[in-house]
């Protein structure tokens, strides 16, 4: 079977074509590095043993995404490309409204039709919201705090119609919970511009010394420290649940299915911390501030539903997160370069 993988340089995506290679996948990439680096690929080949095909096509744009669909047979898609940051969301709602939905648009309205009727969207446990108990279950009401959460739902609701429409049409929806952590490798990890948005590369950076200490958003949530609680999974974990995600459409007789990928365990700030001092062996400095707004105390998933229909089930723990998150930085300490 022959993935086209968009979005398939950046942190997620080039670790699922990693996934998907070793389990006997074709892979062809589509990104267009807005956030994400072509030397990827070079370390994708290193890892694989394979020449990974890549496009720098901007998925908004149908006509050169539409090339690829005529030079390439494609079996099945795997969207990851769009914006990801929710305070960039809220400052730029326009830009992340038209590229996320356009990319999504453009893409369907390619694989309808070149008859591709497979596909795995990369959605976020944001569209919960916040929830009003834990765990999260898939059935949960949805809402959202933010533009980038709404992409994710309007997305999640143009995909149910779709399938709808055309009972021939199979999506699965996968909704992340935390993604860290790195290919054991170390040559691909999250590498972020700039300041990063996601707590475990500014954990590692502080630790490198890039950056001086670690803000804690807030100590009087109720959770078992104060700080706020987190389901995370590692990104090889989650990878690995594209390749369970394609397996089972192809056998599916449901063509619209909804999964929570997580560990099904909660992580606070202060638990991820401590668990990376003990990997680097030192003190980590942090300093409590106040809350950001929105932030919820608690968010973690019911994974039950994903273990009985996928066989998914996270094998990493947080001590393995850290390890490997650490190894990428200390191996790239100014990023994939």
């Amino acid at each position: 079977m022959k993935v086209l993988v968009t979005g398939g340089a950046g942190y997620i995506g080039s670790h699922t074509t990693v996934s998907l290679i070793e389990n006997g996948f074709d892979v062809v990439v589509v990104d267009n590095f807005s956030n994400s680096k072509e030397k990827v690929l070079e370390r994708l080949k290193t890892i694989t043993n394979k020449e990974i095909k890549c496009y720098k096509v901007d998925c908004c744009d149908y006509e050169e995404l539409r090339k690829v669909f005529v030079n390439e047979q494609i079996d099945a898609v795997i969207h990851f490309a769009g914006y990801k940051a929710v305070g960039e969301s809220v400052r730029l709602p326009l830009m992340y409204y038209q590229n996320n939905l356009d990319s999504l648009l453009t893409t369907v309205k390619l694989m309808l039709e070149f008859k591709v009727n497979n596909l795995v969207f990369s959605s976020s446990a944001t569209v919960y919201g916040k929830p009003k108990s834990v765990p999260i279950y898939e059935d949960f009401p949805l809402s959202v705090t933010n533009p980038y959460g709404r992409t994710k739902l309007m997305i999640e609701e143009i995909l149910a119609d779709v399938t709808k429409a055309n009972s021939f049409f199979k999506v699965a929806i996968l909704r992340y919970f935390n993604p860290i952590g790195a290919h054991e490798s170390g040559l691909l990890g999250e590498d972020p511009e700039g300041i990063p948005n996601n707590l475990m590369p500014y954990i590692t950076q502080v630790c490198i010394g890039k950056l001086p200490k670690i803000n804690v958003f807030g100590n009087d949530y109720d959770t078992i420290d104060g700080t706020g609680v987190r389901d995370y999974i590692h990104v090889m974990d989650l990878a690995y649940g594209h390749v369970l995600a394609l397996n089972k459409l192809s056998s599916s007789k449901d063509n619209y299915l909804v999964y929570n990928l997580g560990t099904g365990k909660g992580t606070s700030v202060l638990e991820l911390i401590n668990a990376m001092q003990e990997v680097v062996n030192k003190p980590i400095p942090y300093e409590i501030v106040e809350r950001r707004p929105g932030d919820i105390d608690c968010c973690y998933a019911n994974c039950d539903k994903a273990f009985n229909e996928l066989g998914f089930k996270a094998k990493y723990n947080i001590h393995d997160m850290c390890e490997t998150s650490w190894n990428f930085q200390v191996k790239n300490p100014k990023g994939i370069l």
